[in-house]
C-alpha cells in the first residue's frame, strides 16, 4: 500500500471509531482516533481503552483531557518552563544568601580593621576585655553565615539536581518513541538532516534503511493492541542487537522503522538489513499470558545510499520506494535502491 493509500485507510478507520466511541466530532477527537489507529503513542492508546471500559462513549471532557495530556503540543512546554521557573527560583535564592554572607563579611573586615586600631591606641588598651568581646561576637555572626549559607547550598543542590533530572526526562520524551525506547519521528528527521549535511560535507557514504511489519495490521487485529505493542518491541530490539554506536535506530511510524547508518556502504548496509530480516524471521512471538504460540512474523526492509547533493527528503523517499518494492515482490526480503533501478531484489527469504 502506497503512503497516500495508507494514510487514507487510517483517516476511514479514525472516522469509523469517532463516530462510534466519541460524542463530539471536534479536530481534537479526530486528532486523538487517527494517532489510536497509527499506535504511534502507545500511553494514548491504553488511555482510551481504559476510557472505554464503561461501554459509554467517550465525553468531550474526556477527550479534551486526553488530547492535554497525550497530543497538546504545548504540553512538554509547559513542563519545561516550570523547570526553569524553579531553577531560576533557587539559583535567585542562592544568590541572595551569596549577597547576605558577602555583606557579612564585609562587615566582619570592618570590625577587624576598627578593632586592630583599637588595640594600636594607647588610651584603648585598658578595654582589652571589651574589644576581645566584639571580636569573638563578630566572628559569631560570620560563623553563623556561612554555616547558613552552606545548609542552603547543600539543600539548593539536591533541588537543582532534581530540576535538572526532570528537564532531562522533558528532553528524552521529546526524542524518544516511549513504546519501544528508541528515537521517535522528530528526532529521526533531525538526526537524517545532520547526518545528510556531515556525509555530503566529507563525502563520506550514508546509508538509510527504512523496515516495515509485514501485515502488521492484521495481526494487530487478530491478537490485540497489546500483543501488536509486543511485536514492535521485538523488532526494536533486534534492531539493537549489535548495531554500531553511530548509528541512529528510530520508529517514525505506527509500524515503521529506520536505521540511519553514516560511514556504511551499501553492501554492509544490505548485510544488516538482512541480519534484521533474519533474526526476525526466526524469532516465535509467545502470547505472554498463556504461553501460546502467535508463530512468526516478517518485516520487509528497503535501502537507499545517499547521493552527491541529494537532500535528506529525497534519501528517505527512496529508501521508502525500496522498502515498498520489497513489499510487492512478495515481503519479506531486502531491497536496496540499486536492485531497485534494476527492478529486482537483493536478498530474499531462504
Amino acid at each position: 500500500m502506497r503512503p497516500v493509500h495508507r494514510t487514507f485507510s487510517i483517516s476511514e478507520r479514525a472516522n469509523e471509531l469517532m463516530r462510534a466511541y466519541s460524542e463530539t466530532a471536534y479536530p481534537h477527537s479526530y486528532e486523538i482516533w487517527f494517532t489510536y489507529v497509527t499506535g504511534t503513542k502507545p500511553f494514548l492508546n491504553e488511555a482510551v481503552r481504559s476510557g472505554l471500559t464503561s461501554g459509554e462513549k467517550l465525553t468531550e471532557e474526556q477527550l479534551q483531557t486526553l488530547y492535554d495530556a497525550h497530543l497538546s503540543a504545548t504540553r512538554l512546554g509547559l513542563q519545561a518552563e516550570r523547570v526553569g521557573t524553579g531553577m531560576l527560583t533557587e539559583i535567585g535564592q542562592v544568590v541572595a544568601m551569596i549577597d547576605d554572607a558577602l555583606g557579612t563579611t564585609t562587615r566582619y573586615g570592618d570590625s577587624l580593621r576598627a578593632l586592630t586600631q583599637d588595640l594600636n591606641d594607647p588610651q584603648e588598651r585598658r578595654d582589652l576585655r571589651e574589644i576581645l568581646g566584639s571580636l569573638v561576637e563578630a566572628s559569631r555572626e560570620v560563623v553563623a553565615t556561612n554555616e547558613a549559607l552552606e545548609r542552603r547550598l547543600r539543600d539548593s543542590r539536591g533541588e537543582i539536581e532534581n530540576l535538572r533530572e526532570t528537564l532531562e526526562r522533558v528532553r528524552i520524551e521529546t526524542l524518544t518513541d516511549p513504546l519501544t525506547g528508541i528515537s521517535n519521528r522528530r528526532h529521526f528527521e533531525e538526526v537524517l538532516i545532520s547526518a545528510t549535511i556531515a556525509a555530503r560535507a566529507d563525502t563520506s557514504p550514508l546509508a538509510l534503511v527504512v523496515i516495515d511489519i509485514d501485515n502488521f495490521k492484521r495481526f494487530n487485529d487478530v491478537y490485540g493492541h497489546l500483543t501488536g505493542d509486543q511485536v514492535l518491541r521485538l523488532v526494536s530490539s533486534v534492531m539493537q542487537d549489535g548495531i554500531d554506536p553511530s548509528a541512529t535506530l528510530a520508529r517514525f511510524g505506527g509500524e515503521e522503522f529506520a536505521m540511519i547508518l553514516p560511514g556504511v556502504s551499501r553492501d554492509e548496509a544490505g548485510t544488516r538489513a538482512e541480519r534484521v530480516r533474519r533474526s526476525v524471521e526466526s524469532r516465535e512471538l509467545m502470547k505472554r499470558s498463556t504461553g501460546e504460540s502467535l508463530g512468526r512474523i516478517t518485516v520487509s526492509l528497503g535501502v537507499a545510499m545517499l547521493r552527491p547533493d541529494e537532500t535528506a527528503t529525497s534519501l528517505l523517499e527512496r529508501a521508502d520506494l525500496c522498502m515498498y518494492r520489497a513489499k510487492n515482490t512478495g515481503r519479506n526480503r531486502v531491497v536496496t535502491d540499486l536492485d531497485e533501478e534494476a527492478g529486482g531484489h537483493l536478498w530474499t527469504a531462504a
